[in-house]
């Protein structure tokens, strides 16, 4: 084989195992819910 062919051969076989690959479950992160602040009654209430 020559050498261009050998280097197009590497490159499609490098392609087929990348998109063979295992893919990596995405990681979703959930953001807490936000609590109100107390209201200010007065001193006595």
């Amino acid at each position: 084989m020559s050498k261009s062919t050998r280097i197009v051969f590497g490159l499609c076989m490098l392609a087929f195992v990348a998109g063979c690959a295992k893919k990596e479950e995405a990681v979703t992160y959930v953001a807490e819910p936000v609590t109100t602040e107390p209201t200010y009654t007065g001193k006595y209430k």
